[in-house]
């Protein structure tokens, strides 16, 4: 029976290597360049000048793209491994690229090497891979919100072209990309799910128009990279449509699986951090005489975070270890678990922080107003987490049956009566001591 929770010793090495690598040189990006959009515009000199260096002594300890197979040169890590790196690199929004996992390019690098030509893997997967350009996933519709089967932006077929017609939202980092992958539909006379397709749309085709860069929270009105875009009959060749006419949610599903998980990966990190700040916070301060971390309101506050850690580490851990396994199609539940349990799990991590470092923690001078807002993010992201929820509950309801007859199968007067039954001749004796 194999039950470990030990690390290798020589992966062991590999993190603590990786631990101190973000610590000093990754996190100081985050400080000099706050601008998350920062992260995918390659062309800012930060990324010649600091990241490359940064992304070559990753590269130097084989530790570059772990998220990609061999074949794509990648270490082909398992989910398990790949968790333990993640929780470290979600520390820093920089620290993904740093290492070549920076999504959605790692999702879409992953789409481009199954379904794309060989054309196409060298114009735009191999840049991708190496972290010199960066991709977009264009899904997402305005009056749609998380439901598919209200998808309006259509592709149809003229000749050798596919030519797009309708508008996306919140297409992140657009701006910046040098392609798109498009979902559209194809096919409106079946189900959305057998009648959508993915394309991929050149940045540089004609006939895309950005309507507005939508920010997050505070940033700026035009300044975020959240892009609402007209494709205004944007023509592709045939051959830009990846896995074949109405293969768009299986190819998705694919995708968007490892993205949950890895997210919830990085959150562990994220919730680190936060315990880190909260317990240097209340052994740094005196209140009414008395050490903060002595005060037992604020010693129930650190358990119910340490504790809330560890079961979200673990939940984590477990849906890896699950598609190490059984693949990832097998461990819906788990994946979809774990992505209702990230919101609220970094949500209370950041709050009870927060709250304890007082005006502070709600100024610009600590990093938790932004993390909170990343908290709620995570509720949204990659599908909302009602709908997680509902693919939870299916898929427990699987391993269950209805009771046969009138009663529950736990109705008490039925079980004791069958008890009863069976052991009767002993009951008899007892009866007849007494």
């Amino acid at each position: 029976m194999a039950w470990d929770f030990n690390t290798e010793p020589e992966f062991q090495e590999k993190l603590d290597w990786i631990r101190s690598f973000v610590k000093d040189e990754v996190e100081p990006l985050d400080l000099a360049f706050s601008g998350a959009h920062l992260v995918y515009d390659k062309k800012h000199p930060v990324h010649a000048e600091v990241l490359r260096p940064l992304q070559e002594k990753v590269k130097a300890q084989d530790l570059w793209a772990c998220h990609l197979d061999t074949e794509l040169g990648g270490k082909g890590f398992g989910q398990v491994k790949l968790a333990l790196m993640n929780e470290i690199l979600g520390r820093s929004a920089w620290a993904p690229s740093a290492f070549g996992c920076q999504a959605p390019d790692s999702g879409n690098a992953e789409i481009l090497a199954h379904y794309g030509t060989p054309e196409q893997k060298d114009r735009y997967l191999s840049p991708l891979l190496e972290g010199q350009i960066c991709s977009c996933y264009s899904m997402t519709e305005p009056q749609a919100g998380s439901d598919p089967q209200q998808f309006r932006c259509r592709a149809e077929r003229d000749g050798d072209s596919w030519v797009i017609q309708g508008e996306k939202w919140f297409s992140s980092n657009l701006r910046f990309a040098e392609f798109a992958i498009v979902m559209v539909v194809t096919n409106p006379e079946v189900p959305i799910y057998q009648g959508a397709s993915m394309l991929l749309v050149p940045m540089d085709t004609p006939g895309i128009r950005f309507i507005r860069h939508t920010g997050l929270g505070s940033e700026a009105e035009g300044s975020g990279s959240h892009a609402y875009v007209h494709y205004d009959g944007v023509r592709v060749p045939a051959e830009n449509m990846l896995g074949g006419e109405g293969q768009a949610f299986k190819i998705a599903q694919t995708r968007l699986g490892g993205g949950r998980l890895h997210h919830a990966m990085r959150t562990v990190g994220s919730m680190q951090r936060c315990f880190d700040m909260l317990c240097e916070r209340v052994l740094s301060r005196t209140t009414q005489g008395e050490q903060l971390a002595k005060k037992q309101m604020v010693q129930e506050a650190i358990a119910d975070s340490w504790i809330e850690l560890l079961q979200f580490r673990l939940q984590v851990l477990h849906a890896a270890w699950t598609v190490d396994q059984v693949g990832g199609h097998a461990a819906r539940a788990q994946i979809a678990g774990v992505k209702v349990a990230t919101p609220t799990a970094y949500r209370n991590a950041v709050m009870r922080a927060m709250h304890l470092h007082g005006a502070l923690g709600l100024s610009n001078e600590m990093p938790f107003m932004g993390m909170l807002q990343a908290s709620v993010a995570m509720g949204i992201a990659d599908g909302p987490t009602e709908v997680h929820k509902i693919t939870v509950a299916r898929q427990a309801l699987k391993d269950y049956e209805p009771s046969s007859g009138l009663w529950p199968s736990e109705h008490l007067p039925e079980r004791s009566a069958a008890a009863r039954a069976r052991f009767a001749h002993l009951l008899e004796h007892t009866v007849g001591n007494h």
